[in-house]
């Protein structure tokens, strides 16, 4: 197997990254605005700093009309009812456990892109990708055994999920042909369409009462660029470069990094569980990643060199 450049796992992680201080900026958000006017606003503002830059570089086109479907599927996916999911899922849980819950794409994905587009795991990606999962669930049971979750945040962080798998699949076929930057665009403006008839209808009225705050704006700046924008043109790529199913097991950091930022901006407990959770996630990601057949060739080649230099 062709070895990936660096770059691309450079960019896969840092979109986790952003992925993993979202729920953060958005438990911030949500303390002033319900879960669809936080969405809305940040897919206008990341809309509009997607546009200015496609404007800017030039770099601005009209998608086809036999695309248009695509787009508007993949947009009713995510960001529509991921948002939607994962938003209503934070209101009743805290960013750990919604970044943990979220972490279970990867269960689901391969199964889906070996139907669609044949994608291959070889058995210690797997194992890898297991070794990551139970790291995720050391993190989330309690020490009762219960997890730290309400039935209704998981059925919302449910339905997140989900969309997330089915959107992966309709993401790799757009980014075989259109650039990453004008794929979230349109996305995320397609996004805001949707929303805005919920939006009237459920939110305007309290919309109207809050009084916006430094922490407020800034966090809402945050999460339209970083977390709507940058992470969703980074994972756009590496899905191209790795393959749905290997980019979507670096969710399995997601809980990670929130973790360590919810410590640090929200003051979130940060137990040793936590900590030997982390640890079993990142290495069960970098197994994910390992090659077993470039592992063995390797080995072989470390041992000849060995016996040669000792001869």
């Amino acid at each position: 197997m062709k070895l990936k450049p660096l770059y691309t796992y450079i960019i896969v992680t840092l979109s986790m990254i952003f992925w993993g201080m979202s729920f953060v900026w958005s438990k911030i958000v949500l303390d002033y605005y319900e879960p669809i006017t936080t969405v809305l606003i940040r897919l206008i503002l990341s809309s509009i700093l997607l546009f200015a830059g496609l404007l800017l570089f030039r770099r601005l086109k009209k998608i086809d009309a036999s695309d248009l479907k695509l787009f508007l599927l993949s947009a009713l996916f995510n960001p529509f009812l991921y948002f939607l999911g994962e938003n209503y899922g934070l209101k009743f849980s805290s960013p750990t456990v919604t970044a943990v819950i979220i972490a279970t794409i990867p269960l689901f994905t391969p199964v889906v892109a070996f139907f669609v587009f044949r994608e291959k795991l070889s058995l210690l990606n797997i194992f890898g990708l297991v070794v990551s999962f139970f790291g995720v669930l050391f993190m989330l049971v309690g020490d009762d055994y219960s997890l730290g979750v309400s039935p209704v945040g998981m059925a919302w962080l449910s339905l997140a999920v989900l969309t997330a798998v089915f959107y992966s699949v309709l993401l790799k076929k757009l980014a075989m042909k259109y650039d990453p930057f004008l794929i979230i665009a349109y996305q995320n403006f397609f996004g805001a369409i949707y929303f805005l008839p919920i939006f009237f209808i459920f939110d305007f009225s309290h919309f109207i009462t809050v009084r916006p705050t430094a922490e407020l704006i800034s966090s809402l700046l945050l999460l339209a660029f970083f977390a709507s924008s940058l992470a969703y043109v980074f994972f756009t790529i590496s899905s191209r470069e790795l393959g749905i199913s290997k980019t979507n097991l670096f969710t399995n950091l997601i809980p990670v990094f929130t973790a360590i930022f919810s410590f640090l901006i929200l003051g979130e407990v940060f137990e040793m569980k936590k900590i030997l959770g982390m640890l079993v996630v990142i290495t069960g990601v970098l197994m994910s990643q390992m090659d077993r057949g470039n592992m063995m060739v390797n080995f072989y080649r470390f041992i000849l060199f060995r016996k040669k230099n000792s001869n």
